[in-house]
């Protein structure tokens, strides 16, 4: 095979990143507070983890809809109004004097995340060259992560300026990011909606391609295990089985991210030099042995080394998985339903994983959540065996694999 493209990537691609990191590190600024926020109000413990919830089922509720607009509006314009939701939302919670405005307005906040993280993920694919879709890729998930690691130590450091503030930087520090990305993208010609006469790439076409199946069920996967098991149950894990501090939980936590950021774009580059579906397969095999894995460690410095095992084979298939998607998809069609559909999966799995680990913690017990989850990531695999290569080949890699046509994926090897 031959070896992609090494030239410069679009300056709308670095853009894009540093935006998904000011997110990510503001989600982690108001992640900490929100509960506590939210008991300020009087109301049940119960009632102050809704708020989390109800932000999730919006995220999921809104996907469709947001992928509507994509297809209709373009990318650019949805990505700019979900952030401006989620900015003007976020910083309403701060004013909020009842529950159930604090309520709404995460609520809102949801349906904006859903638009900015559909849009995001099809501007990906648009601004995306096509023999670097999988190095690409890699930056846009490394942009949450490293986000994602610093949000919650910056999250320590404002909440000691009350438990409205870190809602008030997060705003304003969105409305910032909205305005430089319009600024940016407004006469770009790269992340310019697609002409009126392009091919529509609907839900029906791309669900008869096996690698856009296939990505559906490992993404569902991905949120069950990134989400649903790695959020939800191993800080309680650490706590009520290793024995460890609330602080040794958030190491836990840290550790899973390093090790994902530390795989994500080298896996991302190789993808576009080995193809996307080998390192699908490996990535979610080793993911589902080092989870079970992490399931029955019983000591802290073992949980931690099978903890980053676990999240640099996540990031391992997080990055070929988008950018096979990206090939399904093509860059110069109108695929915002299919790309929701895919958002969707992740979603719905992390909040159906949130219930049932914890469920099967509660009545079975922990190592049982670790091993079912494993079970799912390995399932995923085996269906990525039946999927084929979705990287162009060599003569196809300047033009979009559009699905079931001319150049599509289906003819590749």
């Amino acid at each position: 095979m031959t070896a992609p493209t090494t030239a410069r990537l679009p300056r709308e691609v670095w853009l894009l990143v540093c935006a998904n990191v000011v997110v990510a590190l503001g989600y982690g600024v108001v992640a900490p507070v929100l509960p506590s926020y939210a008991r300020h109000f009087d109301v049940s413990i119960a009632a102050a983890t809704f708020v989390i919830t109800a932000f999730a089922a919006m995220r999921l509720v809104g996907a469709p809809p947001a992928g509507f607009l994509v297809q209709r509006l373009g990318e650019r314009r949805v990505y700019i109004s979900g952030l401006l939701i989620v900015a003007v939302s976020t910083g309403a919670c701060a004013f909020a004097e009842t529950y159930a405005q604090l309520l709404l307005f995460r609520s809102l906040g949801g349906v904006g995340s859903a638009m900015f993280t559909v849009s995001s993920l099809g501007l990906m694919i648009r601004i995306s060259p096509p023999d670097a879709r999988g190095r690409v890729a890699g930056l846009f998930a490394s942009g949450f992560l490293v986000g994602s690691v610093g949000g919650p130590m910056l999250g320590s450091v404002t909440a000691g300026l009350g438990l409205s503030a870190p809602f008030l930087i997060y705003g304003v520090a969105l409305l910032v990011a909205a305005v430089v990305v319009f600024v940016t993208l407004r006469n770009s010609e790269l992340a310019a909606p697609a002409e009126d006469d392009a091919p529509t790439v609907s839900l029906r076409e791309v669900l008869r391609h096996p690698a856009y199946r296939a990505a559906l069920f490992s993404n569902f996967a991905t949120g069950w295990s990134s989400i649903g098991l790695r959020i939800a149950l191993v800080p309680l894990f650490v706590v009520d089985v290793l024995g460890r501090s609330t602080g040794a939980a958030g190491l836990a936590l840290a550790t899973f991210a390093i090790g994902n950021v530390s795989a994500v774009v080298p896996s991302g580059y190789l993808s576009d030099r080995m193809g996307r579906r080998g390192l699908v397969i490996i990535g979610l095999a080793v993911s589902a042995l080092a989870t079970v894995a992490v399931g029955f460690t019983g000591s802290l410095l073992l949980f931690l080394v099978a903890a980053y095992i676990t999240g640099a084979a996540t990031g391992i298939f997080v990055s070929p998985q988008q950018a096979a998607v990206a090939d399904v998809v093509g860059n110069k069609a109108r695929g915002g339903t299919a790309v929701a559909t895919f958002q969707m999966m992740s979603d719905l799995g992390g909040i159906v994983g949130s219930f049932a680990v914890g469920q099967i913690a509660l009545r079975v017990n922990y190592g049982t959540a670790f091993v079912v989850t494993g079970v799912i990531l390995l399932a995923a695999a085996v269906g990525w065996l039946f999927a084929p290569e979705t990287r162009p080949k060599a003569s196809h890699e300047h033009t979009p694999a559009r699905p079931l046509g001319p150049d599509s994926a289906d003819e590749l090897p």
